[in-house]
């Protein structure tokens, strides 16, 4: 009969208590630091037979004029060719087209046709410009005059070496619409986290790209070595890099690809993310005192382990009882990652908040509070990604005449976290693919 009398005179002389752990460490000045790996993010970019061919005839002139020696004379001729066709051989790009040529001699002009095949080998150099090098024409006819007059065949060479240096001049800029799929790459994505300010972007820090492949067209792996991240509060620079140069490397991993963005949040803005769980700032955690309620949650760093500090105040009526909580606990454990969702499974109250909680143990139950506490603070980091994954996929899908370029997320899934002095670091693994095809023959959707 002597417990509820002792409980009633602990509880008038802590219904106001204060601390019961020792204070929150100073906080530690700077950003928090996600020091990203380097990740690759790989996109299979064809260049289409129909769009060579059309770019070869649009930069080769389908006729022109020259002039020859005949008999201590300057004599005319003009020539006229079909558009080229666009095949492929081993390796090599094949042209063949066939020139009408007419030719003005001292009695009368004549017409010949000659057939010309060009032999050349495709390379994109640095500045993103498709090339025609080693370039190898062939002339034939099955014109007799052709065959029967040696200044008709000095014309025919002649047509020959000029569509052969248009070719060597010949430039298929790419760079416009991998500019725009960098740009959009690079552009910061908001990340939605209540008062929380977060943003996730990517540092292009090179562009890679693997040999070619002659198939129906030019196809190649290219890809951007990226620093991805995402920082609590957003720390993207406002505007980015220019687009690196191209570097032709042996090989570049194909198909699908990850790439793991560590998220690196201050406790402070963490905090605020932490927050949401509460209603008006209160969190009512035990049906059996419906008005105890837990307020101002705070998030540091101790030792390796998370400790979440709670204030917890409201009436206690109960058993005869009628006292005020009002104070601050504690309680401690390590941050761990669970379908997407970090959590801290081994929540334990400090010893200091549970021999006080012991101490109150007619009045509330701390086992109870540690339970519902380990369900009420956890991050669902997945959840708020889809948005992220969302967004990427809708960014990185787009078209216009120069290419167009389809990506998409196909998984994300939280790896790992790890408590810092002054931030905790969670490794998010992104797995995607991409393609593009220049030039654009109709817009993705």
């Amino acid at each position: 009969m002597r417990t509820l009398p002792v409980a009633l005179l602990f509880l008038t002389a802590c219904s106001s208590f204060g601390a019961v752990y020792p204070p929150k460490p100073p906080a530690v000045p700077g950003p928090a630091v996600s020091d990203p790996p380097p990740s690759r993010v790989v996109t299979h970019v064809t260049i289409t037979r129909e769009g060579l061919k059309n770019a070869i005839d649009q930069n080769v002139p389908a006729k022109d004029e020259g002039t020859f020696d005949l008999l201590r004379s300057k004599r005319k001729y003009t020539w006229t060719r079909t558009p080229f066709d666009v095949s492929f051989m081993q390796g090599r790009i094949v042209l063949t087209t066939h020139v009408t040529a007419n030719i003005d001699l001292p009695v009368s002009s004549v017409d010949v046709g000659i057939d010309l095949k060009v032999l050349a080998e495709p390379v994109i150099s640095g500045e993103y410009k498709v090339k025609l090098q080693s370039t190898e024409v062939k002339v034939t006819s099955e014109d007799r005059k052709v065959k029967i007059a040696d200044h008709v065949a000095s014309v025919t060479d002649g047509i020959a070496k000029e569509i052969d240096a248009k070719l060597k001049d010949f430039v298929y800029d790419v760079k416009p619409p991998l500019e725009e799929a960098y740009a959009r790459l690079s552009k910061p994505i908001d990340i939605p986290l209540g008062d929380a300010k977060g943003c996730a972007f990517m540092k292009v820090v090179s562009i890679e790209a693997g040999p070619t492949v002659i198939a129906d067209g030019l196809e190649k792996d290219v890809a951007l070595v990226v620093e991805p991240q995402v920082t609590i509060p957003c720390a993207a620079p406002e505007t980015p890099p220019p687009l690196p140069p191209f570097q032709n490397v042996a090989q570049v991993p194909s198909g699908p690809f990850t790439v793991t963005i560590p998220v690196a949040a201050r406790w402070e803005e963490l905090q605020k993310a932490m927050g949401m769980l509460f209603t008006d700032g209160k969190y009512f955690f035990s049906p059996e005192y419906p008005k105890l309620y837990l307020s101002n949650p705070e998030i540091y760093e101790s030792q390796g382990q998370v400790v979440v500090k709670v204030h917890l105040e409201g009436p206690v009526h109960k058993m005869g009882i009628d006292a005020d909580l009002n104070g601050d606990i504690f309680l401690s454990g390590h941050p761990t990652v669970t379908d997407n969702e970090v959590s801290i499974p081994d929540l334990e109250q400090t010893v200091e908040t549970k021999n006080f909680f012991l101490s109150l143990k007619a009045v509330a139950d701390g086992e109870k509070l540690r339970d519902q506490a380990r369900s009420a603070l956890k991050l669902d980091i997945g959840e708020r990604l889809r948005a992220v994954k969302d967004k990427v996929s809708s960014d990185m899908t787009f078209g216009n005449p120069g290419g167009c370029f389809k990506g998409e997320l196909d998984r994300i899934e939280v790896t790992s976290a790890h408590a810092h002095g002054s931030y905790l670091r969670v490794y998010v693994a992104v797995t995607a693919h991409a393609n593009a095809n220049m030039p654009c023959t109709s817009p993705p959707h």
